[in-house]
């Protein structure tokens, strides 16, 4: 690790989410990688929650995370799916609670209107264009997406497996084997 490197920085995975016309879609690859090992393929790190109406992904320690997704779709029952409400009150308790705090990974959630990035910082942030993208590969994903959505007329699901193909190419903690989920 370099002197200006975090010791909390994501390596793990590549998500990648956006909305255009209309449709929501998120995407991941599936390499699971202890230190410098590839021990898994295929694991799947997107999904669908809340009666199908809110797509998550994540980034960093599985079992963090996952806790993390659990603990969002709470917050999407007990707020009766107000999108904004359950990532604000979520990031909240994360920033807060003795053990959440803790959690290292961080999650990107979209619904059909608007997308958001929560990290345990307490951040819950809505970028301008309305693409997200976490993980080691989350800023490669994230150029291709841009470029993408500028210069061409491909669909919302097109540009997000070009962009993980992208970012797999040149990420070490991605692969391109690629799911995707769409609203």
């Amino acid at each position: 690790m370099t002197p200006h490197e975090s010791p909390n920085r994501i390596r793990s995975t590549t998500v990648v989410g956006l909305i255009r016309d209309g449709k929501a879609v998120i995407g991941a690859d599936g390499q699971v990688t202890v230190g410098q090992t590839v021990m898994k393929h295929h694991a799947r790190k997107v999904r669908k929650m809340y009666e199908g109406r809110v797509l998550t992904g994540f980034a960093g320690s599985a079992a963090d995370a996952l806790t993390l997704s659990e603990k969002f779709e709470e917050k999407l029952q007990e707020y009766r799916g107000n999108f904004e409400r359950a990532a604000v009150e979520l990031a909240k308790e994360w920033r807060t609670d003795k053990y959440l705090r803790r959690l290292e990974a961080l999650l990107a959630v979209l619904n059909s209107e608007k997308a958001l990035i929560i990290s345990g910082t307490g951040d819950v942030i809505e970028p301008d264009d309305g693409i997200v993208a976490i993980g080691s590969g989350g800023s490669y994903a994230l150029a291709a997406a841009r470029m993408l959505v500028r210069h061409t007329a491909l669909p919302a699901r097109d540009i997000v497996e070009e962009s993980l193909r992208t970012a797999s190419e040149i990420c070490i903690y991605t692969n391109a084997n690629i799911v995707i989920e769409t609203l």
